[in-house]
């Protein structure tokens, strides 16, 4: 990876970490599957108007909307509704990290090195020494569905390589707004279903208040920033290189989410939910650092269309049976 887009990963690292402030304070005002449907709606509405869709096949484009858009946000909503710390939050869900390069293996026929093995071996122990450790202190039915918005998520970031791969010239950016066309629907549907038909409107009536406005500067932070700049900048890495070495990067988000909910919503995690976060990076950094290090000896190229490892014939019709 070249210096310039670890740079641009590093950004994407400080966005999403202080996206989790801007969730929590969403969820302070709306219920969590309506807000999930509203901060894609406000997006895909001007979409379907003036951006040109990608050329690119509709499988992979509905793989990265329901992953990353629905299945991510549902679980993870509902588990911070739940109880589920801020912090911690941010920590949990970076699951999403072992789970895609575990995933791309499988289906995408990515090689994995010893060395990234050992390093996503040693994440997964941190998040078992946090597991242990809420377990201790709460209930475990927050951190499960934290668990599952990060599988939710491995499956949207193989949709977006798998979208973006095959194609010439796809615009990243255009990709990822696409993306947030397929969550509404469903996620209002949901809502409406298990929240209440009137709800969400009525929370979003109670929100035109002085006491109401930080739920729109939340979710305009979630919007511009959290959504399409993060995520377009994360999809433009995904279509450059394998996902074995992009996931892990996302790893370092709770340094930012862990950080900002100390200073911001005073919360303490525990000694040990702090040693379980220090073994993840750890690990983190092990998985990266071996593709970094053969990089710098043989100074490839990034990886500009579809790999040799991965070709629409042998690796769509696997992934498709999912």
């Amino acid at each position: 990876m070249t210096n310039r887009d670890r740079l641009l990963g590093l950004a994407v690292v400080v966005l999403w970490g202080l996206n989790f402030l801007a969730i929590r304070v969403g969820l302070d005002h709306f219920q969590p599957f309506f807000f999930a449907a509203l901060r894609f709606a406000v997006i895909a509405v001007p979409v379907l108007i003036f951006v040109p869709r990608p050329r690119v096949p509709w499988r992979w484009l509905l793989l990265y909307g329901v992953g990353f858009g629905i299945l991510q946000f549902a679980f993870l909503f509902s588990a911070m509704r739940a109880g589920m710390p801020t912090g911690l939050s941010s920590l949990v869900l970076q699951s999403s990290a072992p789970f895609t390069v575990l995933l791309g293996a499988v289906f995408l026929r990515e090689r994995l090195r010893g060395i990234q093995l050992l390093g996503i071996a040693v994440a997964m122990a941190g998040m078992a020494v946090i597991g242990w450790d809420r377990s201790h202190q709460a209930a475990l039915l927050p951190l499960i569905l934290t668990l599952l918005a990060g599988l939710g998520w491995a499956f949207g970031n193989l949709g977006s390589r798998m979208a973006a791969a095959p194609a010439e010239g796809v615009n990243p950016l255009h990709l990822t707004l696409w993306m947030t066309v397929v969550p509404p629907l469903p996620m209002f549907a949901l809502s409406a279903l298990t929240e209440g038909p009137a709800t969400g409107l009525r929370d979003l009536a109670d929100s035109f208040s002085a006491s109401g406005w930080p739920a729109y500067a939340a979710l305009a932070y979630i919007v511009l920033l959290g959504t399409i700049a993060g995520s377009g900048l994360w999809t433009y890495l995904m279509s450059r290189y394998p996902a074995g070495t992009v996931a892990p990067l996302s790893l370092m988000v709770p340094v930012v989410g862990i950080a900002a909910s100390w200073a911001f919503l005073h919360e303490r995690p525990s000694a040990i939910s702090l040693l379980g976060a220090a073994i993840v990076i750890a690990g983190a950094f092990t998985a990266t650092s071996a593709r970094a290090a053969k990089s710098a000896n043989a100074a490839p190229e990034p990886v500009a269309g579809p790999s040799p490892r991965l070709t629409p014939a042998k690796s769509a019709p696997r992934l498709a049976e999912v």
